[in-house]
């Protein structure tokens, strides 16, 4: 009762009425289903970052969310690579097995957003995936993209990171989904720095585009918005970006600011401090008027420059 209590408090949504606080209609439109974006602060304690998922999902079914989406490292965040890699699992150990049960008993669909998933030679290389897996609302895995674009850096700010050290980069890209909330393709934090990959998923039909992420202090400051924003203008389409935030250790900590851009660039949800969740309505009636109003796929010179195509190594 007491993390369902914090999760009323910290829900954030804009353009709404006062307070943040919105009444839902008991009729929703097919048109415009709803999403639920997650904001949370993961630790290497799984058991507690299950418990605060756990506790956003249910208060997102009980408003009718046909879609939740969990940010990248929903699982946890480790202090160490030696860390990090000992609670890694594969996809069929407790922790995704948990999050199954847990769509099922809701009835909604879960991206979980980046999945510390072991590798295929584990018990030779111990290295991993970085797994962004969707369930449906029977709790079966409809999609797995496993990152591609690794994040490799040594900011001015002191922080290094160097995921190559330990994840295995994905072999391809993965076609746009079919859920509830529309034709979802899927990505993983850096990833939202490669238009190229975003133009192949929209190529192939995505009118969503879904980013969840941790992204750094330092460059979430300075390019979170701008990127998500940048994404949803040039694509025409809807860009879904669950986060994290704060303080995860003496080392690491994320921007926050999970969010929801529509088609046109305007930022219509996006979350308060701390743990918390954001609504949005997904209005694809209102997707179809952008891309048709401005046709720009149709008005690309692919004579000039090529077309990208998507590789799924089929």
């Amino acid at each position: 009762m007491a993390v369902s209590g914090l999760l009323r408090a910290r829900v954030g949504i804009l353009l709404l009425p006062r307070r943040g606080i919105r009444v839902m209609s008991t009729t929703m439109d097919a048109l415009k289903p709803l999403i639920a974006v997650c904001q949370m602060t993961s630790t290497s304690d799984k058991e507690k970052n299950f418990t605060i998922c756990s506790g956003l999902i249910q208060e997102a079914a009980s408003r009718k969310a046909s879609m939740v989406f969990l940010p990248e490292a929903f699982d946890y965040i480790g202090g160490s690579t030696e860390e990090t890699l000992s609670l890694a699992e594969t996809l069929k150990g407790d922790t995704i097995q948990r999050y199954m049960s847990l769509a099922r008993r809701c009835s909604v669909w879960l991206s979980l957003g980046g999945f510390h998933e072991k590798g295929p030679n584990w018990e030779t290389d111990r290295r991993i995936f970085n797994s962004h897996v969707v369930l449906d609302n029977t709790g079966h895995i409809v999609s797995i993209y496993r990152k591609t674009h690794l994040f490799d850096v040594d900011l001015h700010s002191g922080v290094s990171l160097k995921e190559s050290k330990f994840t295995i980069p994905g072999p391809d890209l993965i076609p746009p989904i079919n859920t509830p909330a529309g034709k979802v393709g899927l990505g993983v934090c850096y990833d939202l720095r490669f238009p190229e990959m975003a133009l192949a998923l929209i190529q192939e039909g995505a009118e969503l585009l879904t980013y969840p992420s941790a992204f750094t202090v330092t460059t979430g400051i300075a390019h979170w918005e701008v990127l998500l924003r940048a994404r949803a203008i040039e694509n025409q389409c809807y860009v879904v970006a669950a986060a994290q935030t704060g303080s995860h250790n003496q080392k690491r900590s994320s921007y926050g600011h999970a969010m929801v851009v529509d088609p046109w660039g305007s930022v219509i949800a996006q979350c308060q401090d701390g743990i918390g969740l954001c609504y949005a309505e997904i209005n694809l009636p209102f997707l179809s008027r952008v891309r048709r109003d401005m046709p720009v796929q149709s008005h690309r010179r692919n004579d000039l420059y090529g077309k990208v195509a998507m590789n799924t190594n089929d």
